[in-house]
C-alpha cells in the first residue's frame, strides 16, 4: 500500500509545482517598485546579460567549480549535533517543562499555537543567516545605480528642452521682423 502512495504523492507535489513555475517564467519576478526583475546566477566567467528597459537584470556570480554541484546549502544537515554549536544545545534545556498556550507542545491546553511562530522566527533567522545568495540585497544595488542616472539624465533633458524652446523663440521673432518689415508701407519718395 506504500508503493501506491508514494508515487501518487510525488505526482501530486508535482503537478502542484509546475504551474507556479510556468506563472513565474511568463510573467517574471515583479518587485514592490513594479519593476520587473530577472534574477540569474552566472558561473565563472559567464557573462551577465545587460539589463532591458524597465527590467532589472542581477546576476550572482558563484565559482565555476560549482556549475554542475548541488547548491552548498542543501550539501550538509545543518540540523546535525555536529554543526549545531554547544551554547544552542544548552538552549534546548530552557524549554523543559514550558508548555500552556504558544508553547508549541503536546502538553497543555493550547500548547500547539505557539508552533507556527516558532516556525516562522527560524526561516526569518535561517535566511537572515544564510550564506547562500541573496538577490534582494543585489536588486536594490541595481536600483541603486539607476537612479544615481537619473538626476543626469534629467539635466541633460531639461537642458535640450531649454535650447529647443531658445530656438523657437528666436525663430519666432525673426518672422515677426520680416512680417512687421512688410507690413509697414514704404515711406514716400521725395522728389
Amino acid at each position: 500500500m506504500m508503493k501506491r502512495l508514494i508515487p501518487a504523492a510525488l505526482l501530486l507535489s508535482s503537478a502542484l509545482a509546475v504551474p507556479a513555475l510556468a506563472q513565474g517564467a511568463d510573467q517574471g519576478l515583479i518587485d514592490p517598485a513594479g519593476e520587473k526583475v530577472n534574477q540569474l546566477i552566472v558561473y565563472g566567467d559567464d557573462p551577465c546579460p545587460k539589463s532591458e528597459g524597465n527590467t532589472i537584470t542581477v546576476c550572482a556570480r558563484k565559482e565555476e567549480e560549482e556549475r554542475f554541484r548541488i547548491p552548498k546549502p542543501l550539501r550538509d544537515n545543518p540540523n546535525a549535533a555536529v554543526n549545531q554549536a554547544w551554547s544552542q544545545r544548552v538552549k534546548a534545556y530552557e524549554t523543559v517543562g514550558n508548555f500552556g498556550t504558544n508553547s508549541c507542545s503536546a502538553v497543555g491546553a493550547g500548547g500547539a499555537t505557539g508552533c507556527l511562530s516558532k516556525l516562522i522566527d527560524k526561516a526569518y533567522a535561517e535566511k537572515r543567516n544564510s550564506t547562500d545568495v541573496q538577490f534582494g540585497k543585489l536588486i536594490e544595488e541595481e536600483r541603486a545605480k539607476r537612479l544615481q542616472t537619473i538626476d543626469a539624465d534629467a539635466a541633460a533633458e531639461q537642458g535640450r528642452v531649454e535650447q529647443i524652446e531658445k530656438e523657437y523663440e528666436a525663430r519666432l521673432k525673426r518672422e515677426r521682423e520680416q512680417a512687421g518689415e512688410q507690413a509697414t508701407p514704404p515711406a514716400p519718395v521725395q522728389p
